[in-house]
């Protein structure tokens, strides 16, 4: 049962603010094989606390714990080697390598994390057809999709999205959330993903609302 799992990542007490207070003392803890959907309005701090819980962004205060380290403790050289090894992220802009070809792309992932292109993957993904166009002769919707790919291609312990189906029509959206809910259960992983699409977010096992500074759990 999901409850016997084990904790993959703990936050505590974290807070945030820039010209006004964002939010304050949010905790939460994600699970093996759990998959979590935050949602809320636009503006209210959504992607701020995604980027904080990736390392990406650091809090005013409070903890984000990982392997049994506060990540905000740890070396510079010990989070980069997190992020590149444990966490995958997919964001709203693709950050492809323009210039490159989608297959160039997947390759420097899969040199990074000295993992093979799983071309099974690609095919699911419905980007198999596409590896040797040019990022800038892509779709939205297929640089979305290669992100993704580049990213399940690092054997993520953690993925967090933001928006992860907003390019997608709504079909091919159904695939890629099936595709990476599966990929969850099958690798004892974790996904936190930000959306406004309470469809997705529905799909997900716990459910977290973010509204007026208030941080409280749905599901």
């Amino acid at each position: 049962m999901q409850n016997e799992n084990l904790i993959l990542l703990e936050a505590t007490n974290i807070s945030k603010s820039f010209d006004y207070k964002l939010f304050e003392n949010i905790s939460l803890s994600v699970r093996q094989q759990e998959t979590v959907s935050i949602i809320g309005e636009s503006g209210c701090g959504k992607s701020t606390l995604l980027n904080i819980l990736s390392t990406l962004l650091v809090p005013d205060s409070g903890e984000v714990i990982y392997n049994n380290l506060n990540l905000y403790n740890c070396k510079t050289k010990y989070l980069t080697k997190v992020r590149r090894d444990h966490f995958g992220i997919i964001f709203q802009a693709h950050y492809l390598f323009r210039g490159f070809t989608a297959n160039e792309n997947l390759k420097i992932g899969s040199i990074l994390s000295e993992n093979d292109i799983d071309n099974k993957l690609l095919e699911d993904l419905k980007i198999a057809h596409i590896l040797k166009q040019n990022i800038g002769e892509l779709s939205g919707g297929q640089q979305q999709r290669l992100s993704i790919a580049r990213v399940l291609i690092k054997k993520p312990k953690i993925i967090f999205a933001d928006e992860p189906t907003g390019n997608l029509d709504k079909q091919t959206a159904y695939e890629v959330t099936k595709l990476l809910f599966e990929y969850v259960k099958n690798n004892n992983a974790a996904l936190i993903l930000v959306t406004h699409d309470k469809k997705l977010a529905d799909c997900c096992d716990t459910i977290y609302e973010l509204e007026d500074n208030e941080f409280n759990k749905i599901r």
